[in-house]
């Protein structure tokens, strides 16, 4: 089995990186100035333990790839370039989405038979080309698989050993949109820390969409996992530690504003939510607020933590009651 990690960046390098040094197979699909440094140079994979440099084969787009029997892509991008590489992917080849969101999964089913979901609970970072840091140790992340619409097979087990064996925790579990779905509510929050940096005032204004995520979900019907059991799952595995003198600046989305890349993946997290409001008749004013505002921030050019946290939080309840 070969796995091709489609979108090199923080979580796919990571992934990409570990499995490499664990003997699987591996290539990689990145672009621009990352794509070339990789090709340059390696990729280069920053750990508390110490940097490590992979040789792998990158390609520029998916339908540069030379597909194998047996081959399985792992979709590391965006949400929002989901639909882009699905429509350059062989139709026979198995699909895993190592993603944020819910709504990979069922694009991906639309045209493929063999799908599997990844929640992913993996801080890292990629901040320059051809370079990737796993930002907790001993283990780097939680990465639980399941095969969509819900159950397990021999190939997700198989996966889920294979990244155990590259050092992440892995279990494939029946219940993975559920636990999606949770990681969806702890992502509303992205936009909140994109805008207005870590701390206090960020997490209000998270846990005030986050609320409002959760009465959207249950209107819809849609279960996901308990905080309880979301802790429980998490336990103390995930440590996080500073590398190379670094602490963690922030998660996806603050990091495309970082990098300056014009676009952040919020129409897929609260914009989720907003779609999900309007299926089912309700308001989600908040998420909605709070999605116009990051993407703004991202097509102006804004570095991250820019707006006051008690701006924000203002803006939210005032969508909120008008």
């Amino acid at each position: 089995m070969r796995i091709v990690i489609i979108g090199a960046g923080a979580v796919g390098g990571v992934v990409a990186a570990r499995l490499a040094a664990s003997g699987t197979d591996v290539a990689v699909v990145a672009r621009g100035p990352h794509l070339a440094a990789i090709r340059e140079g390696g990729l280069l994979l920053r750990e508390a333990t110490g940097d490590s440099v992979h040789h792998l084969p990158a390609f520029a787009t998916p339908a540069e790839v030379d597909w194998r029997p047996g081959d399985v892509a792992v979709l590391a991008v965006k949400s929002n370039s989901t639909e882009e590489v699905l429509a350059q992917l062989p139709r026979d080849v198995p699909v895993v989405c190592l993603q944020n969101g819910v709504a990979n999964e069922r694009a991906a089913l639309r045209l493929f038979p063999d799908v599997y979901g990844i929640c992913v609970m993996l801080p890292s970072a990629h901040l320059e080309p051809g370079v990737v840091i796993a930002q907790c140790h001993p283990v780097p992340g939680i990465l639980d698989i399941g095969r969509i619409p819900g159950s397990v097979d021999a190939r997700a087990e198989e996966l889920a050993a294979t990244l155990v064996k590259a050092g992440f925790v892995a279990e494939a579990r029946p219940d993975i949109m559920r636990r999606k779905y949770t990681k969806l509510l702890m992502n509303l929050g992205n936009a909140a820390e994109a805008l207005c940096g870590r701390g206090e005032g960020a997490d209000e204004a998270a846990a005030y969409l986050r609320a409002e995520g959760e009465g959207v979900l249950r209107a819809a019907g849609i279960e996901y996992a308990t905080s309880a059991e979301d802790r429980e799952r998490r336990g103390d595995i995930l440590r996080m530690v500073p590398v190379a003198g670094q602490v963690r600046g922030g998660g996806s989305t603050w990091q495309s504003l970082a990098r300056g890349t014009g676009t952040v993946e919020a129409d897929y997290l609260n914009g989720e939510i907003v779609l999900l409001a309007r299926l089912h008749g309700r308001p989600a004013p908040a998420n909605e607020q709070a999605r116009r505002l990051v993407i703004a921030a991202a097509d102006r050019g804004d570095t991250p933590g820019t707006m006051p946290p008690e701006r924000l939080l203002a803006a939210l309840k005032q969508a909120t009651a008008e």
